[in-house]
This record gives structure tokens, C-alpha cells and sequence, in this order.
């Protein structure tokens, strides 16, 4: 299923026993990731107006990405959602989420760009003006 904001993409897990100072853990990256629905994790990944923003940035990057929540961190990785936003990606890891990252696939890029094409940048943030004489000490009057 797509639509001008909606893409499903598919992705494979895999994961490494990795040895750090005598420790063996499983770490876990995405193998692959491609548009469409045939692989064995399929999740859509829906844009959004208010995050037109971090697209933008993600694509200025040398290398845009995509981030991938995948459960709780300790826990075997089940992929839940997938979005190109930074911003998206800091808050489920602030929220204790395990996030994977891969390069965002050309066609990715391609689609994301006309997205920001059609709807427009996201408008700057300017400073807001306080009202006159606000977050000042006011002296009484005696």
C-alpha cells in the first residue's frame, strides 16, 4: 500500500555475539532494507507535516538514515516502526526503546524529497517576542 505520505518498506534483522572486556552480548543491525512489502518485517513508514523539519536535515546529511524502533532495549528486537525523523528516533530512545539505523535507500530519498517538494518546507521557527516589559523585575511604587 502507498500513498503520497505512506510507503512500506521491508527489512531483515541480524544479529552478532560481540565480546566486551569478557562479556558476550548479542547486537543486533538491520541486514537489509528495501521498499516494498516481501520481506520477513514489513512496516510502513508514514511522513508527516510537522517533522518536515528533520527530513530536511536528515537529507542534508552525508548519509540520510532511517531509524527503526525495535522493543525495549535488553529485549530481542521486535520491529514495531520506522521513521526518516531524528527527532522521532531521540524520543523512543529517551523512552528506554532499542532503535536500529540503516541508509536510507535511494528510492527513499527520492520519495521523501518530492514529499517536501509538494508540501512545502517546514516555516523557520523565528524567536517569539515576549510582550513589552515581560520577564523583567517590576520595582513597586512607593
Amino acid at each position: 500500500m502507498s500513498t503520497p505520505s505512506l510507503r512500506q518498506l521491508s527489512l531483515a534483522l541480524a544479529g552478532e555475539n560481540r565480546t566486551v572486556k569478557g562479556f558476550t552480548r548479542m547486537q543486533w543491525r538491520i541486514a537489509a532494507l528495501a521498499p516494498g512489502d516481501l520481506g520477513p518485517h514489513v512496516l510502513d513508514l508514514q511522513l508527516y507535516m510537522t517533522e518536515r523539519a528533520a527530513y530536511r536535515f536528515n537529507l542534508t546529511s552525508s548519509e540520510p538514515r532511517l531509524f527503526v524502533r525495535c522493543g525495549f532495549s535488553g529485549e530481542h528486537p521486535h520491529p514495531t516502526a520506522i521513521t526518516a525523523s531524528q527527532d522521532v528516533a531521540a524520543g523512543w530512545m529517551d523512552g528506554e526503546q532499542q532503535v536500529l539505523e540503516a541508509p536510507m535507500p535511494m528510492a527513499v530519498q527520492v520519495w521523501l524529497e518530492a514529499y517536501l517538494a509538494r508540501h512545502g518546507e517546514a516555516p523557520a521557527e523565528g524567536r517569539k517576542k515576549k510582550r513589552k516589559g515581560a520577564g523583567r523585575a517590576r520595582e513597586d511604587q512607593v
